[in-house]
């Protein structure tokens, strides 16, 4: 088997980690105005040099900052946007037994991207090691997505045309931006397609009057318009999950409702997908992926804290390489293990553990 140089890595991971008690302590000081945002970052620099450590240590060659300067995974990029401010918390895609409700995306004036959102983030963590560095943002869908029509003012946009025109050039901008301080991996977290396969979810979608079809289509051709002028040597990957808030989920069923359309319009190099549970269904919807794009097989769970048997992460991939070649098939965990601060309802050393399972598994299979 030939060992990738390049990412994606048979071995990888979606980019959070869990963050230290000393960040959540720092964080809840700033939060109480009891230190200075300066002295908060100054925390979160010290804290991301270790992350980056410990990714090296178990082996990995890509890196990421853990998001350890985020609240949520998706709000803190998005709310760099002019015009994007923080709705109230809806009913639909409710984390099964989450502690706390989740807010929602709302737009009330024109997108623009007026200044660097996140370009710092990663020049910080390219500057730490020598192995490739990810930076994660999420899709343009998730702007939409959960509030829909009526998250965006009719009064700033009565089209949608021109709110998705003004939403990927604002992306464009930013990620042009990444690429031109260095980044050669990006991936774009766009959960949505994962909520339309929920059969629930999309009958509160068709009682709206949406197609759910219909939206995932417009969801591809906004990814595609948002990462179209990224350089050649950019890799893209598209993370795909059912949620995952404090070791919590919010839509079930197979990628079959989606499959063909989305894996044959998204411009993507890797899908990183989830596949930890029986709620992502079977591998069967692989066959409709076309043949120039990686399959990153989330088969290890961030979720709860036992590790997986080696031997079964073999099966699966061995499984799955029936409608994907081996040489395009990766192994990761099926999200991030801290989507928000909080953190799912792991320790570190699980998360080590899980991580180092990974990269011992890919050099099984694949080669070190």
């Amino acid at each position: 088997m030939t060992v990738r140089a390049t990412p994606p890595f048979h071995a990888d991971h979606v980019g959070s980690l869990l963050r230290p008690a000393r960040l959540h302590e720092a964080r809840a000081k700033a939060a109480a105005g009891e230190i200075s945002p300066d002295d908060l970052r100054a925390v979160e620099d010290e804290c991301i040099r270790d992350v980056v450590k410990l990714q090296e240590d178990v082996g990995l060659q890509v890196v990421t900052d853990g998001e350890f300067r985020r609240t949520y995974w998706h709000f803190d990029f998005l709310s760099g946007f002019d015009g994007f401010e923080l709705g109230k918390p809806l009913d639909m895609g409710t984390f099964k037994g989450a502690s706390e409700p989740i807010p929602s995306a709302q737009i009330s004036g024109k997108l623009r991207r007026t200044k660097p959102i996140m370009v710092d983030h990663f020049t910080y963590v390219a500057g730490l090691t020598d192995r490739t560095a990810k930076i994660s943002v999420p899709g343009p869908s998730m702007v939409h997505f959960r509030a829909g029509r009526a998250g965006i003012s009719e009064a700033v946009y009565p089209d949608l045309e021109p709110f998705w025109a003004d939403l990927t050039a604002a992306y464009r901008a930013e990620l042009g931006d990444m690429a031109a301080h260095g980044a050669s991996y990006i991936q774009l977290d766009d959960i949505s397609y994962a909520y339309l396969c929920d059969t629930d979810i999309r009958a509160n979608l068709e009682s709206k009057g949406e197609s759910p079809d219909e939206l995932a289509l417009t969801y591809a051709h906004a990814l595609n318009n948002s990462i179209r002028d990224l350089p050649d040597n950019v890799v893209t990957g598209m993370h795909i999950c059912r949620g995952n808030f404090q070791s919590t989920w919010a839509a079930s069923g197979g990628y079959e409702p989606v499959a063909e359309r989305v894996f044959n319009t998204v411009a993507v190099d890797a899908l990183f997908m989830e596949y930890d549970s029986e709620r992502a269904g079977g591998f069967e919807p692989l066959r409709f992926m076309p043949d120039d794009k990686f399959v990153v097989l989330g088969l290890v769970t961030t979720k709860t804290p036992g590790l997986e048997a080696k031997d079964e992460l073999k099966r699966r991939i061995d499984e799955a390489s029936k409608y994907v070649d081996l040489e395009r098939l990766c192994l990761s965990p099926q999200c991030g293990f801290s989507s928000t601060h909080h953190g799912n309802k792991i320790s570190e050393d699980d998360e080590i553990a899980k991580l180092r399972l990974i990269v011992e598994v890919a050099e099984d299979v694949w080669g070190s």
